[in-house]
């Protein structure tokens, strides 16, 4: 039996990390490379079967898994656990779905800057002074720089791919809040199983209207359940246990790491470099997230 910990039930009832930061820290730096990864992995899969299916299923297959694996007792649910998980799968499907779309689109690097604005308000609205404050500035001066250098790019920056990527980005705050919500609404991981199952049955109508048909070939279902491991089945998982050891500002500034993991995975997968603007944005945002984080020590 675990003894109690004075110092961390302080810092859950203040909202400050308690003494796991680290290990919070370490399992966000972990999602965000393992999606990063899966997104890479996704776009020669994407351009083949389309961006609505190759996401829906994906979803499908991580939302089948945790169910066989979790087994939650739906019959027990209350409505107001049953109202968190329908806003989280909600989020989850809009984020998904509206991401794949982008990246269909716009480079890597692009597509994960454009969606940061997400977490990135997320931190702003849960900043607490002016110096707390300076840290999300630093990372959208940063996204700036990263924008720029692909709007200003022979032929510019796709506008539908744009407007995904921002859509994408109003699913991930949302997400952001609702996942610190979920882990003390439900024991374990059933409420990430059941928001999980929501999103899959809330994509499933987009997969088969871009198909045609809910007979898929085999090679996409294939694909699709490895890409489902990257994206989103272990993140998901990442994501909410770091979420339950450190606030949803922090996490949400954190992330701004992830343009900087998203460019290195694009370069090394698909061969989409930067211009030196892009990396000096990469560098800013990459201080963004080191300067909160040791911050909030």
């Amino acid at each position: 039996m675990s003894q109690y910990d004075p110092a961390r039930a302080r810092g859950r009832a203040s909202g400050r990390p308690g003494p796991g930061i680290g290990l919070a820290v370490g399992l966000a730096v972990a999602a965000m490379v393992s999606v990063q990864t899966g997104v890479s992995l996704a776009v020669p899969v994407i351009h083949d079967y389309g961006a609505l299916s190759t996401s829906g299923l994906r979803l499908c297959w991580a939302a089948l898994a945790l169910l066989l694996f979790v087994r939650p007792p739906l019959h027990r649910y209350g409505a107001a656990q049953w109202r968190a998980a329908l806003v989280l799968g909600t989020a989850m499907a809009v984020m998904s779905l509206a991401f794949f779309l982008a990246i269909e689109r716009l480079p890597q690097h692009l597509t994960v800057a454009l969606e940061f604005c997400g977490p990135l308000a997320v931190a702003a609205l849960g900043a607490r002074g002016w110096r707390a404050l300076a840290w999300p500035l630093l990372a959208a001066a940063g996204i700036g720089l990263l924008v720029s250098g692909d709007a200003h790019a022979a032929g510019g920056a796709d506008p539908a791919g744009i407007a995904y990527a921002l859509l994408a980005a109003a699913g991930w705050g949302v997400y952001i809040v609702m996942m610190k919500r979920i882990g003390p609404a439900f024991p374990g991981l059933q409420g990430l199983t059941v928001s999980l199952a929501v999103a899959a049955l809330l994509s499933l109508p987009f997969a088969a209207g871009e198909a045609g048909t809910i007979r898929f070939p085999w090679e996409q279902l294939a694909f699709t359940a490895g890409l489902a491991v990257l994206v989103p089945l272990v993140p998901y998982i990442l994501e909410i246990t770091a979420l339950r050891r450190m606030p949803a500002a922090t996490f949400g500034v954190l992330m701004s790491l992830e343009p900087a993991v998203g460019a290195t995975a694009g370069w090394i997968f698909l061969s989409q470099g930067m211009s030196a603007g892009q990396m000096l944005g990469t560098g800013l945002v990459v201080a963004a997230s080191v300067g909160v984080v040791r911050a909030r020590r």
